[in-house]
């Protein structure tokens, strides 16, 4: 099949080039580039926006959103062979033409809108029209909410990881509904606006560099209470009851708790991140009818980075999978002296960014759910799964892979649980920023033919949890935790 992508003559970017060879890298596919005027191209003024950016957050340049001299593409035919489908990133084609794909940010196409989206501090819906039909649709997300030009950069790696999905035929087309998921049309850009978007970047950076020097940050809290009543997932909403904390010495935070009960003992292990390192470990701490007994003490620690301890016990013996994506890889470790004792019994997956490997035994087999760094861009919106006879392997990805693209409901935020027959997952909804909003999904199909979740509830910091974000959710032992964010201010520690 060869594919035709319609874009700016003036403004071929170096992610048109990367879509390109991802598409060319398909079985069977072949593409070509169709240069013409656009009336949807970036206003004048954005680049400098850009390169503003790239001097005050010290970014390597304008990265996959430089220009390149179309000249030199392989892709660029005088005499391209008719195409079976053009993809256009324009918006000048026919909308009925057949074997034309649309790609619309909030139904409105081209750079201009999605940039205005960005600058609106919204989340990109995208949608990959034929016609009247919905090929294919995602939440686009960032890491770096705030700054345009990572933002610009971080969606255009998942537009790449959207249209690569529904060239191979395994995109959804529908996504779940989140609260507050209403598409909003973007607004005309402008000089003006881009003016004061500049403005905002100079005077937000200074308000970072303040804050910096007075909190520690990012920084986490665990909280924890005893079950005397229906969890969170029976609640959906949080205990009047509130929360206690797990006190941690200014110098350090804990997050992502993950408790188990083994030998008659509660042990919450969780990811322990000293600041001044700039380096998670993994600790664990006893818990008894009173709670914590003492502090966290480390039991696994690295080269890399360690965070999402998820631990469980099988055959007689204590695992645990904690994320591991600095490392390129998902490795299962297995107690040898518990609660320490780690040692590395064999790596799942390699040659992967997976953040928060989560697994679940279900239907004769063992899933593993985590979300996927495609190509670049966020870490949280891309979800794949895959499938084991045991849960060491050997793990096989999902025909459908990426089986969601939702910065709203695809990063596991802890392990998943029967409730009345229904298979509930905790997420991550980062819409806000990464790990701003807990959701609880319940997943209505998880089988080697696809998988659906429905978002059934969200819980937000508030009154009954300080800070601004929520983040895990899991219980064991009677005991349920969650962890959210925290200020630690500097001055008050020694």
């Amino acid at each position: 099949m060869h594919v035709r992508i319609r874009c700016h003559k003036d403004c071929v970017r170096q992610w048109h080039v990367l879509l390109a060879e991802r598409l060319q890298g398909l079985h069977g596919i072949t593409v070509s580039l169709d240069l013409g005027p656009c009336a949807a191209a970036l206003p004048a003024g954005t680049e400098a926006l850009f390169h503003l950016e790239a001097t005050i957050h010290g970014l390597p340049g304008l990265g996959t959103v430089a220009r390149v001299t179309p000249s030199v593409l392989p892709f660029i035919q005088e005499k391209a062979e008719p195409a079976d489908l053009v993809i256009d990133l324009c918006g000048d084609m026919a909308a009925d033409a057949p074997q034309v794909w649309r790609l619309t940010y909030n139904d409105v196409n081209g750079e201009e809108a999605l940039l205005s989206i960005i600058l609106s501090g919204e989340t990109p819906l995208a949608r990959i029209m034929e016609q009247d039909r919905v090929v294919a649709e995602g939440r686009l997300g960032t890491e770096y909410g705030g700054i345009a030009l990572a933002s610009f950069q971080d969606v255009l790696a998942r537009t790449t990881t959207l249209l690569v999905a529904a060239i191979s035929g395994t995109a959804s087309a529908h996504l779940p509904a989140l609260p507050g998921g209403a598409v909003t049309p973007p607004k005309k850009l402008s000089a003006e606006r881009l003016g004061v978007s500049a403005a905002r970047q100079l005077a937000g950076q200074v308000a970072r560099h303040i804050y910096r020097l007075c909190y520690n940050t990012p920084h986490w809290q665990v909280g924890w209470r005893k079950l005397d009543g229906p969890d969170l997932f029976d609640l959906r909403s949080h205990p009047e009851t509130g929360w206690t904390m797990l006190a941690d010495d200014g110098r350090r935070f804990y997050a992502d708790p993950f408790p188990i009960v083994h030998d008659g003992r509660l042990t919450l292990f969780v990811e322990d991140y000293e600041h001044k390192l700039a380096k998670g470990i993994i600790s664990a701490v006893t818990f008894d009818a009173a709670g914590p007994v003492g502090r966290p003490v480390p039991v696994l620690e690295q080269a890399c980075h360690l965070s999402y301890p998820f631990v469980f016990e099988k055959e007689g013996q204590v695992w645990m999978i904690p994320e591991s994506c600095a490392n390129r890889s998902v490795d299962l470790f297995r107690a040898t002296a518990f609660p320490g004792g780690w040692v590395k019994e064999a790596t799942l997956l390699s040659d992967i960014v997976a953040s928060d490997a989560t697994l679940i035994e279900h239907g004769g087999c063992w899933w593993m759910l985590a979300t996927v760094r495609d190509g670049g861009g966020a870490f949280s919106d891309t979800l794949h799964i895959w499938s084991a006879p045991d849960f060491r392997g050997p793990w096989v990805p999902h025909r459908r892979n990426p089986v969601l693209v939702d910065i709203g409901s695809a990063r596991p935020a802890g392990r998943m649980t029967w409730r009345n027959g229904h298979l509930l997952r905790p997420v991550q909804d980062c819409r806000k920023g990464y790990g701003a909003v807990l959701g609880i999904a319940r997943i209505r199909q998880l089988d080697p033919l696809g998988f659906e979740q429905t978002v059934e509830a969200v819980l937000t910091a508030g009154r009954l949890w300080p800070g601004r974000r929520l983040h895990t959710l899991n219980s064991a032992g009677g005991i349920e935790f969650i962890d959210g964010s925290a200020k630690s201010p500097r001055w008050k520690r020694t």
